[in-house]
């Protein structure tokens, strides 16, 4: 691979734009390693799952600029672009890479308010009285 991979993830409002080349295996978020940006673990293992999946936790460098939503919309949408990028660099991971489920942009998103409720299902209180 000459130059870096640049791909896109996405999951609730948040945006991730992830670029990938050959190196040590760091990753960074918007300019701050990413286990200082996500202090849970839980999060810290969203980020790392498809390069643990094919076992190329060392042999990538990630930067990556995430914005919009929360921190757990963000690790997901890191984990999509990380799985984009990968099965651009090399084919051949897109296989693992599906079964472990990371090729799946996951569509679910706030549901709308409607009109006449409080929120988007929930009834305003009932007074009987």
């Amino acid at each position: 691979m000459e130059k870096q991979k640049n791909t896109l993830g996405r999951r609730k409002e948040a945006v991730a734009r992830v670029y990938m080349s050959k190196g040590s295996g760091s990753i960074t978020v918007n300019d701050k390693d990413y286990k200082t940006y996500f202090p849970l673990v839980y999060l810290q293992n969203q980020v790392e799952a498809p390069l643990k999946a094919i076992d190329a936790l060392d042999k990538f460098d990630v930067k990556v600029t995430a914005q919009g939503g929360g921190i757990k919309g963000q690790a997901e949408a890191i984990k999509l672009g990380i799985a984009r990028g990968l099965c651009e660099i090399n084919p051949e991971f897109r296989p693992v890479l599906k079964a472990a489920g990371f090729m799946t942009r996951d569509p679910r998103g706030v549901e709308r308010k409607k009109p006449g409720k409080a929120k988007a299902r929930r009834s305003f209180q009932f007074s009987k009285r």
